[in-house]
């Protein structure tokens, strides 16, 4: 059984261009990432800035991440059609124009719908789901390490932009920093998107298959559930584990100042998160190659829940340090195995869509997740709440990978559907 469609024997699929192309893609994902980690770091200022309480001022978050999410799924259809020139082109004029506009914001709302429209929607949603769906036709023998390295361009955009961000606020203001992003974006995303013009190697053997001749696609698991429904639940699982992912990855730097703590400690607490969440995916991606994406799933969502756990007892400053590592080291692989559930259970053609749909659904719950902890905050002054109410939606996560694991356990290699034709 092969997770890719019958290709040419010179194919370019695991070859020395898929891994110049992984590298691009990587580049990509961690330049257009900023949008996801910025408006965290800039949380504390603008909540001064315009007088806004806690929740209000989690929502430019909340807002930014429904617009990534629905905007992946815009962008994965265009993916699938066209290929990723043209809409990573559109992608980093947007993310320029977002960013220079919220730097001129005289209102919390114009600071919130400039990032949610043109930073979340229609700039950096291009720059995760989109391209993690197009690594996977790359890839066959080690997809799972490659859609894992292209998932940790988010985090890597996490690692590096939080205290370059947080510097350049000191030294020159929020507002500034703004527009200097936005100009940075333009210059570098532009020439490396002509660098990923080649289409993927599905799309080239469709074009040159003769008229009238029978489509191959790859023999698929059958978990024995309608397609819809197979679909939501993965849908549903990525929104849960997010909601739990939240709360550490939004509010950490808010909640070391009501500790006490410096937030610039917290940036680094964010950053030390992320950069172990780095480690989490590749290490994650190579025991799906080994396991399966199945029981990386129920693997991982499970080591979440225990480090989220770890967050209540402990609020010092060398404590949160250890617990922020241990955090991202148990979370980061999640995400990635959704891309590899969908490559193992529906056609390679349809994976754009599909993988950007699941990820839409897991930057929903991050977005919710986030402005949910802020408003649990404003009612009990304090993060123990929100804590809690991660580690239920995490349970929630893990009810449903212990479920399709089950519906796949008929045999070692879970039941094969027979290829579409």
């Amino acid at each position: 059984m092969t997770d890719s469609p019958s290709v040419p024997n010179d194919s370019p699929i695991d070859g020395r261009y898929a891994w110049v192309r992984l590298a691009i893609t990587l580049t990509v994902a961690m330049i257009g990432g900023v949008g996801l980690w910025s408006v965290v770091v800039v949380l504390p200022r603008v909540e001064a800035e315009f007088g806004a309480d806690r929740a209000a001022a989690s929502l430019p978050y909340a807002f930014t991440m429904l617009g990534f999410a629905l905007g992946g799924i815009m962008m994965g259809r265009m993916v699938d059609r066209y290929g990723v020139l043209r809409p990573l082109i559109f992608g980093a004029c947007c993310i320029a124009i977002g960013y220079i506009g919220t730097g001129m914001a005289q209102s919390l709302w114009q600071f919130t719908i400039g990032h949610a429209i043109l930073i979340g929607l229609l700039g950096s949603s291009i720059t995760f789901g989109p391209l993690i769906a197009d690594v996977s036709h790359w890839f066959e023998k080690r997809r799972g390490i490659a859609v894992a390295v292209a998932a940790s361009g988010s985090y890597l955009a996490g690692t590096v932009w939080p205290p370059i961000v947080e510097a350049m606020m000191d030294a020159i203001g929020w507002r500034q920093t703004h527009m200097a992003i936005g100009l940075f974006a333009l210059a570098t995303l532009i020439p490396l998107a002509f660098l990923l013009r080649r289409r993927p190697p599905h799309q080239t053997i469709s074009t040159a298959r003769p008229t009238g001749a029978p489509r191959v696609e790859p023999e698929l698991l059958d978990t024995g559930l309608p397609k819809p429904v197979l679909q939501g639940l993965l849908i549903v699982a990525g929104f849960a584990c997010c909601v739990a992912m939240s709360m550490p990855q939004v509010h950490i730097v808010a909640y070391c100042l009501d500790l006490g703590i410096d937030s610039g400690r917290g940036a680094e607490m964010l950053s030390l998160m992320l950069a172990t969440g780095i480690v989490s995916r590749l290490a994650f991606g190579a025991i799906a190659d080994r396991i399966g994406p199945f029981k990386t799933l129920l693997l991982a969502s499970g080591l979440q829940t225990l480090a989220l756990l770890l967050f209540l007892p402990f609020d010092s400053l060398i404590s949160l340090y250890v617990v922020s590592a241990l955090f991202g080291l148990s979370q980061g692989g999640i995400v990635p195995t959704y891309a590899l559930i969908i490559r193992k259970v529906f056609p390679g053609s349809q994976a754009g869509t599909r993988v950007s749909i699941v990820l839409a659904a897991t930057m929903i719950g991050m977005g919710a997740g986030g402005w949910i902890s802020g408003a649990l905050y404003d009612l009990t002054l304090s993060y123990q709440a929100a804590f809690l109410n991660g580690v239920a939606w995490n349970v929630l996560n893990i009810v449903i990978a212990v479920f399709l694991l089950y519906r796949i356990s008929g045999t070692p290699g879970g039941r094969p559907a027979p290829a579409a034709a």
